[in-house]
């Protein structure tokens, strides 16, 4: 499951400012960027708002935009780091603590109920890691980035994004046995790299 690029023409004309250009762009893109931003913010509001901030900032710098970077790498890069802005800017001021349960599940339809709770228990254990193995794992697993986009996205080295998808997957399985849940992620790497 990757995302495709945008088409050369389509790009080159939002580049130039056509309307119609970006906005075959926004809704390309849209959904996978706000179901990054929400699974790293855990509220939908303020992902909604931080889509829309990362549109706007990529409206406003398509015109820079090298044709010779993929499209999705500078996309996640620039949405990345909106959302670490934001997360910083969030530990600087006072919150209200928000439980758990407010956080939105994945919609699943039909699914057994068990299905259901282990699929809850994987959004839990999500959750719980520190923000850079949270975007390894998901750029890699929900919005489909190859391990080599994932570096460019992230600005660190391959072995870098290998270790810390490893120790994300670690970790949420760990949280799951936890729970009694055991489920088969993917593997990242046969042994983690490096630390990072």
């Amino acid at each position: 499951m990757s995302l495709p690029q945008p088409d050369p023409g389509v790009l080159r004309k939002a580049q130039r400012g056509d309307e119609r250009a970006f906005s075959i762009i926004v809704r390309t893109y849209e959904q996978p960027v706000f179901n990054y931003v929400l699974r790293l913010t855990g509220d939908r509001s303020l992902a909604e708002d931080l889509t829309q901030e990362v549109f706007l900032r990529v409206y406003q710098g398509l015109p820079s935009f090298s044709l010779r970077s993929r499209f999705t790498t500078w996309l996640f890069q620039v949405a990345k780091n909106r959302v670490l802005d934001e997360l910083r800017a969030l530990e600087r001021r006072p919150r209200a603590v928000v439980a758990l349960e407010d956080i939105p599940p994945l919609e699943v339809v039909d699914a057994p109920v068990e299905r259901a709770e282990a699929i809850d228990a994987v959004w839990r254990a999500v959750e719980a890691l520190n923000p850079d193995l949270k975007m390894a794992l998901l750029l890699r697993d929900i919005v489909g980035l190859s391990y080599t986009e994932i570096a460019e996205t992230l600005e660190v080295t391959l072995a870098t994004v290998k270790w810390r998808i490893y120790k994300a997957r670690e970790e949420v399985q760990l949280a799951l046995r936890r729970e009694g849940i055991v489920v088969s992620l993917p593997s990242a790497a046969s042994t983690p790299a490096k630390q990072g």
